[in-house]
């Protein structure tokens, strides 16, 4: 895979340098294994993002092709939720029958935390739960997934840091299955490259990447469930082409955060951009707009006559 993706880069940096000329500069990413390899992008960057920490990088090998404050840990809010989600589909049976936890109500009020719209008592798949995880973000779905899977809370946040730090996620750390400030503000912390390490792994697995990428998802009711209809928090999975998930987040020490992965022209790339606004999700999406125009345009702009 890494060879593949380094035999991308070089043929668009030589197809970007014949078509374009001295317009391109020679771009070394940060934390790139080759740094010598000549990238396609101009130096500067992109502009206009106000995220005050970001990363971009190839959805294949998570090569960081551009970044800001890249090893600074930070609050990382909802986006916590992936390394959730990636402990529970590792774990696999998703199946099985999860009931919601009562406690799964108070934990959500006291911490002001997003739903699903859960009831006590309920009993959901793992798989349905993942849904109401990814999706409208839910924490009270994090609750049930993480006593059921923990077992408990505390063994659950146990397996996601031993998930960390075998992935080497160096500027990481869970205390809550959520994100939220549970115990403080930022005790549930990670980096914008840690962040892009996570998500080109949970990207891997299908399961994931299936939940990532809907809008929508509809749970009939049952005998043991009321009926459900979630909708994505994601907005550039409604308004960027090619995107492909994955998680948004908002705390008041997190700001509006965003984890994204898209794919144009054939080329995968996953970004972060982490606390872009107090206030608003839409700027969040638009630094990640940002970012992707600064790393498609090029390329796309050197396709486009020959289609």
């Amino acid at each position: 895979m890494r060879t593949f993706a380094g035999m991308l880069h070089a043929v668009i940096a030589g197809v970007l340098v014949v078509a374009a000329g001295p317009g391109v500069a020679a771009a070394v990413p940060t934390g790139s294994a080759d740094q010598g390899q000549l990238l396609p992008w101009p130096v500067h960057g992109p502009e206009g993002v106000q995220a005050a920490g970001a990363a971009l990088a190839d959805g294949i090998t998570g090569t960081v092709l551009w970044s800001r404050e890249a090893h600074t840990p930070v609050p990382i809010a909802s986006i916590t939720k992936v390394m959730t989600a990636l402990v529970v589909i590792v774990a696999g049976d998703l199946e099985r029958p999860v009931t919601v936890p009562q406690e799964a109500m108070g934990y959500c009020g006291k911490h002001n935390g997003s739903t699903a719209g859960l009831a006590p008592g309920e009993v959901l798949t793992a798989r349905q739960l993942l849904y109401g995880l990814m999706l409208p973000s839910g924490c009270d779905a994090a609750y049930a997934l993480a006593e059921a899977y923990g077992p408990g809370q505390d063994g659950f946040i146990a397996r996601m840091n031993d998930t960390a730090r075998v992935m080497g996620l160096g500027g990481t750390h869970f205390t809550d299955p959520s994100g939220l400030p549970n115990p403080t503000d930022d005790s549930t912390h990670s980096t914008p490259v840690d962040l892009v390490a996570l998500g080109v792994r949970a990207m891997s697995l299908p399961v994931f990447r299936d939940i990532v990428g809907s809008r929508t998802f509809h749970v009939p009711a049952g005998p043991g469930n009321r009926e459900h209809h979630w909708n994505s928090t994601n907005r550039l999975l409604h308004e960027y082409p090619g995107t492909l998930g994955i998680k948004t987040g908002n705390t008041d020490a997190a700001g509006h955060c965003l984890l994204f992965e898209t794919i144009r022209a054939g080329i995968p790339l996953i970004g972060v951009v982490l606390h872009s606004s107090p206030h608003s999700s839409v700027t969040a999406k638009e630094d990640a707009e940002r970012m992707l125009n600064w790393a498609y345009d090029p390329i796309l702009n050197v396709l486009q006559p020959v289609r």
